[in-house]
Parts: C-alpha cells; structure tokens; sequence
C-alpha cells in the first residue's frame, strides 16, 4: 500500500462502496473483496464500521460526507500505528458496555457515552454494533460546534484523562454559544 496516497486508496473504495449500496448490496460480510479486506486490516478499519459510514451517507443525504469520514479515519489510523503499533485489539466494547444515551456529565447528554465510544474506536474495540459518528453523535458534534475528527485527537491525546476532555466540550459548546 501506498501510505503517501492512502487518501485516494480510501477515497476509490469509497466509491465503489456507495455504488454497490445504491445498486443493492447489503452487509459488511459480502461487501467488500480481498484487496479491501486487506487495505482495511492494513489501517486498523473495520468492515462494518467503514459500511456503516456508507450506509449513512446514504440514508442521511450525505451525512457524513467522505471528508468527514477520511479525517476521522486518519485519526484512527495515527493511533493505530503510532500508540498501538499496528497490534489488533484484544478487547471489544459492545453497546450495552456505554453509558445510556440519556446519561449526563456536567448538564451535558451523551458525553458519558461518547468518551468510552471515541477510545473504543481509536483502539479499535468498537463491536459490530457500534459504530462512531452515528446519527447520534452527530447530533451531538453539531449541538456542541465540535468536528468529529477533533474529538478524536482530543481524545487520543488525552487518553486517562476524562475532565479534560468534558473541560473542551464545555468550553466549544460556551464559544459556540456566544458566537
């Protein structure tokens, strides 16, 4: 793989990805070829989880577009083999390991639940079932004037350490606010 032109590599199975959707394919275990598997494995992307991005770009009317889903790709793909060094997870997180959804931390819904989220993907834990940038937390990004990619990097960055990340959310959600 040509780590240079990751971005076009992406940007190709994108394409192919949004074309067999609209042509009726269904399901991450069919839908993608060896060579997919393979660049797929190769950045520490899930099948279901780059499905998932399709399919909501689908039924979402391009939400989220593929410039969200390469920079938080990219962000995943830093932390994949920069901090954990290309090794698979051990561990996965399931949805009913979060917090609910209607859990709060400092006034603010959803952050409990989207903390242990963000980290899942970064190390590569999140289950089938699961998926990061959901109509859910899209909501959220939009309410709280915070790119989705952002708060990965924040996140990644501040790994053990919660109240900072609560600390930046409250902090974008008052500046956005006062804007």
């Amino acid at each position: 793989m040509n780590n240079y032109l990751i971005h076009q590599s992406l940007r190709k199975l994108w394409d192919t990805s949004i074309a067999k959707y609209l042509a009726g394919e269904r399901g991450a275990s069919s839908f993608f070829n060896a060579q997919d598997c393979a660049l797929l494995q190769e950045i520490g992307h899930g099948k279901q989880e780059f499905y998932d991005f399709v399919e909501d770009n689908i039924n979402y009317e391009g939400d989220p577009d593929f410039e969200t889903f390469l920079l938080v790709a990219m962000q995943r793909i830093t932390f994949f083999r920069g901090v954990l060094k290309g090794e698979a997870a051990d561990k996965i997180v399931d949805t009913g390991d979060l917090p609910g959804k209607k859990e709060q931390v400092r006034g603010i819904e959803w952050l409990p639940r989207l903390i242990p989220k963000a980290k899942a993907k970064l190390r590569g834990e999140m289950s089938d079932d699961l998926m990061y940038l959901c109509a859910g937390d899209r909501a959220f990004f939009r309410k709280h004037n915070i790119h989705p990619a952002e708060f990965l990097a924040f996140v990644a960055s501040h790994m053990d350490n919660d109240e900072a990340v609560i600390d930046f959310v409250i902090s974008r959600s008052e500046s956005s606010s006062n804007s």
